[in-house]
């Protein structure tokens, strides 16, 4: 018989690199691709892949990831299938807060119930890829390995910020260096003939290295006993020292996959959604992507120019020019308006007739971009108010700048959540 796969998604970091998006949420709760939870892809590959005794570990900001989970996620009573979140909590045991990856899978051994030859499942909450978890499961039974580590081979001017691997041309594991700085620690990590056949979208003439993604397959016996250390964190501690202890793998993965770690990372895997040929297909029937279930009704379009765009559900556009863009669930843009490589979340309600006119009467913009508005390189998170005649653009701002519910980030020109941008604003 087949192990038993318990899937664990991180979901509690602070994500103080994306913020002002993670300001009032947690980053598996970032909107993407104008209906999408970050949180939704995960997921949706453990389901897709037959995986569906999840759980969900969160900390921080996490009300409106517990929502959108509660509400998207019901299974079928008979099949056992659950996302079960999971928030730290204080015990008779411990009263700290997670202190990092393996310190929150530590302090929630308890709920999972899982026996010593169970898999353990380890997944970011972060990223933006499509997996058939089997695969790296089936080559964690095979390789009989203690730990695998799914690895994604990258340009070695790009690793600094990850933790890369040497390995042995039978994929196993021998060294491992956490966010290497030394040029000639790089280098030496540089994958040989053996691995690089392995990867079939690798350019020419670059060399790569193997850098780990996060995603890691424990048997359960050795999770247990690695735990029993005092150790936070899975890749600067955990996989170190198991390394030369246990048997550790890599999983080649040679697919698209993004850590959308920053705000510019964030931006322009959203605006790749657009394009004609996505690195990372919505579209795509076999790896549905899920969600939230709503009820709203199809967009609305009134003499409108768009180009390159993913337009959601319930959307009111008029007269605007949109070009490469995400415009989000609600959303609505007014007469006159143009929006360049903007990425907009959209609302979580309709304004009431009775609402817009209320804040109309305070001189407050309505939800949403008003008219003859001019807005490049843009995020609007969700529920902003713009008004009329409003000009954005991150250009000759330097980054982390900052005018009221206005930033600059990565070059990006960020609207806050819930921000309001009187009429008339040129920044």
């Amino acid at each position: 018989m087949s192990p038993r796969v318990i899937s664990i998604i991180m979901g509690g970091g602070r994500g103080s690199r994306l913020h002002p998006l993670t300001k009032d949420r947690c980053k598996p709760a970032v909107p993407l691709g104008g209906k999408y939870r970050l949180v939704d892809i995960p997921i949706s590959n453990c389901i897709h892949s037959g995986y569906n005794q999840i759980y969900l570990l969160t900390q921080f900001n996490t009300a409106s990831l517990h929502r959108h989970v509660q509400s998207a996620y019901q299974f079928d009573p008979f099949d056992e299938g659950f996302v079960d979140i999971l928030s730290a909590e204080q015990t008779h045991a411990s009263e700290k807060w997670y202190q990092g990856t393996a310190d929150a899978v530590r302090q929630n051994l308890h709920h999972f119930g899982g026996a010593d030859d169970d898999l353990y499942l380890i997944l970011s909450g972060d990223q933006l890829y499509h997996m058939d978890f089997r695969q790296i499961v089936r080559q964690h039974l095979d390789t009989k390995a203690d730990v695998t580590i799914a690895a994604k081979a990258m340009p070695k001017q790009e690793v600094h910020g990850l933790g890369v691997m040497r390995v042995a041309e039978d994929l196993t594991i021998t060294q491992f260096v956490e966010k290497p700085k030394d040029p000639k620690v790089v280098d030496s990590l540089v994958v040989g003939s053996a691995v690089r056949a392995r990867m079939q979208n690798a350019a020419t003439g670059q060399d790569y290295c193997l850098a780990s993604m996060g995603i890691y397959v424990f048997t359960g016996k050795i999770l247990k006993d690695a735990l029993q250390e005092d150790h936070a964190d899975f890749g600067k501690e955990i996989i170190p020292g198991l390394l030369g202890k246990k048997q550790l793998s890599a999983f080649v993965f040679d697919d698209y996959w993004e850590d959308i770690g920053t705000v510019g990372a964030f931006f322009e895997a959203n605006l790749s959604l657009a394009g004609p040929n996505p690195p990372f297909d919505l579209y795509d029937h076999d790896r549905t992507i899920f969600t939230h279930l709503n009820y709203l009704p199809p967009p609305k379009f009134t003499n409108c120019t768009i180009n390159r765009a993913i337009v959601a559900a319930g959307s009111q556009i008029h007269s605007a020019t949109i070009n490469h863009a995400i415009i989000g669930v609600r959303s609505h843009v007014g007469d006159g308006t143009s929006l360049e490589r903007v990425v907009m979340m959209g609302a979580d309600v309709y304004e009431s007739n009775a609402d817009r006119q209320r804040n109309l009467a305070r001189g407050m913009p309505l939800i949403g971009v008003g008219k003859n508005c001019v807005i490049k390189n843009a995020i609007i998170d969700k529920n902003a108010r713009i008004g009329d005649n409003v000009k954005l653009s991150p250009e000759g701002k330097p980054d982390l700048w900052q005018q009221g519910d206005l930033f600059v980030r990565d070059g990006v020109i960020v609207v806050g959540k819930h921000g309001v941008v009187p009429s008339g604003t040129v920044a």
